[in-house]
């Protein structure tokens, strides 16, 4: 679901949080299940069972999303945890950009680019030149978030994600 009223950007606030912590358990299950569900819908025709989600869920920690190898950003709209984006140190110069997450409900309203923009910030102040990123081809919103804020294709990497389907970098030193 994506909310087509005009997005209130103002009532988006993003900042650091703990990967651990309740709030970002809690988006990071959500993203797990929409993500995995999605590809259960296409492959299989099914959802995803619960226990095949927490099994899945349980075998993608977050962990490297804390220092020294990374950092968790959490969006706020009008102050409730929404959103969510991952970095993790890719090699010297480059970030990767994972987990990103918006509640299917705020879609729409600017969290996204609000959380991008956070993320470029994060990643220059890790020592970033630029940030990679993969994705599947099926994840529509994500790719046209990406595209829309300076992410282009590029081609693959070794990114250890089986599932992944199409690759986007974008150049932090352009900005």
């Amino acid at each position: 679901m994506t909310n087509t009223a005009p997005g209130r950007t103002d009532l988006w606030t993003i900042s650091t949080a703990d990967v651990a912590g309740p709030e970002a358990l809690e988006l990071l299950r959500e993203y797990y299940y929409d993500v995995a569900n999605r590809y259960y819908r296409l492959h299989l025709g099914r959802e995803g069972t619960p226990e095949e989600l927490e099994t899945g869920l349980a075998g993608s920690p977050s962990d490297d999303l804390a220092a020294p190898t990374g950092l968790f950003l959490l969006g706020r709209y009008a102050g409730a945890a929404q959103s969510c984006v991952g970095l993790r140190r890719f090699d010297v110069t480059t970030a990767e950009l994972t987990r990103c997450f918006v509640r299917p409900g705020l879609r729409g309203t600017g969290g996204g680019a609000r959380l991008l923009a956070a993320a470029d910030e994060a990643a220059r102040s890790m020592g970033a030149e630029r940030i990679v990123l993969d994705t599947r081809l099926d994840l529509v919103e994500a790719r046209a978030l990406y595209l829309r804020n300076g992410y282009r294709e590029i081609p693959a990497y070794t990114s250890g994600n089986p599932y992944a389907e199409v690759w986007y970098g974008k150049d932090l030193t352009e900005q």
